[in-house]
């Protein structure tokens, strides 16, 4: 206990907002400039501390950055994106999104929540470890991943390029208020196209309308999304949704009088455990009687309570005298595949109100970026020694 108290106390407050500032300055949404800016800055900076970072490409143009402290089996990964969406209309902010503007204790800008100041939180938390351990026995691994907000490319390359290997657990700085997230609903992404055959308004006999065959399925997945609500409930999670996102059906622009050759329905599916996303998916396939494609399959995730991991974040808030609270997330996360493919007990918990991300005006609580610093840096030493 007291090397992870030293270990808290090693956190730079000013470096944690001067790298948060840093950061959120450098703009890395995709499509656009992407994370190649800021993961440059991020090597430089890791690399004047006396950390050794390295890269891995997800895809082109969009690289994955880590560092390692120590060394040895059975580590603890701390891990977190780098990329961001896109700010929208610039002229609906408050502040430019790129400024990073300080009021008060708040950071303003996009990606300061979600998620560079859980970022910056872990960097800062792993160079508190290096200057209270030195070299700890086991490795602590720094992943600063892309693509977290598309396909979830970077940690996806990071699995199947064998950097979880070796190590017993992750912690995922998504914006979650600081509470020890245990739960991750799952997702599917879907797109079906239904067949039809054109023909002129008038005479819809000679052709097939394809639309009232996608509008009775999207009034059949009300009716399975109440039955999977009411069967399949969750305390943290919340409840299973079935929401189509996008209807497409036209013989082309200004043609009101044409029967279309297709209609094309998307779905976004959010899932909780219990819930068999092939079943499901079957389930779907027989009543729209067409074939259903799956974009994105991306399964609901728990970890035990029981873990080591778990009883790491909750000793490490209780050092520190702040409040030991559990919840889920309520869509995927990196946590989610480092969970699912492969197989180590994630804690989702970072600085930052759930709701904000995404949103204009996005900001941090710069006080909540420290204590997550310092709460992680107690984390790691508590599991790793």
């Amino acid at each position: 206990m007291e090397k992870a108290l030293l270990a808290a106390e090693a956190v730079d407050e000013r470096e944690v907002v001067e790298l948060l500032r840093a950061m959120v300055r450098i703009p890395s949404h995709y499509p656009g400039p992407g994370e190649e800016g800021v993961v440059a800055f991020l090597e430089e900076y890791l690399r004047e501390r006396g950390l050794r970072p390295f890269r891995q490409e997800a895809a082109p143009g969009r690289p994955n950055l880590m560092a390692d402290l120590g060394e040895g089996e059975g580590g603890l990964i701390l891990e977190g994106h780098t990329d961001v969406v896109t700010p929208g209309d610039e002229d609906l902010w408050r502040y430019p999104p790129y400024e990073g503007v300080v009021e008060g204790r708040r950071l303003y800008g996009r990606g300061a929540c979600d998620m560079k100041g859980g970022l910056a939180a872990l960097v800062a938390a792993l160079l508190a470890v290096k200057r209270t351990l030195g070299r700890p026995r086991r490795t602590l691994r720094l992943a600063a991943l892309a693509d977290e907000e598309g396909l979830m490319l970077g940690v996806k390359a990071f699995i199947k390029g064998g950097f979880a290997q070796g190590f017993r657990g992750a912690v995922v700085a998504e914006p979650e208020e600081m509470e020890i997230c245990l739960w991750q609903k799952g997702a599917l992404r879907l797109q079906l196209r239904f067949p039809g055959k054109m023909a002129h308004g008038a005479m819809p006999y000679a052709g097939e309308n394809p639309i009232p065959k996608a509008a009775r399925l999207v009034l059949e997945l009300e009716r399975i999304q109440k039955e999977l609500q009411e069967t399949l409930p969750h305390p943290l999670l919340g409840p299973p949704y079935l929401t189509p996102t996008r209807l497409v059906a036209s013989a082309g622009e200004g043609q009101m009088n044409v029967i279309p050759a297709h209609a094309e329905l998307a779905l976004d599916v959010r899932t909780v455990p219990g819930l068999d996303h092939r079943e499901l998916v079957d389930r779907i396939q027989t009543l729209a009687g067409i074939q259903v494609e799956v974009l994105e399959d991306r399964p609901p995730v728990e970890t035990p309570r029981e873990d080591p991991l778990v009883r790491a974040a909750e000793n490490a808030l209780g050092l520190l005298g702040l409040p030991v609270r559990f919840g889920g997330v309520p869509g995927a996360t990196d946590g989610t595949f480092l969970r699912a493919w492969a197989g180590l007990p994630v804690v989702v918990m970072g600085p930052g109100g759930k709701t904000l991300p995404h949103q204009v005006d996005e900001w941090v609580d710069l006080e909540e970026v420290v204590q997550a610093a310092q709460v992680y840096a107690a984390l790691a030493v508590l599991y790793l020694e």
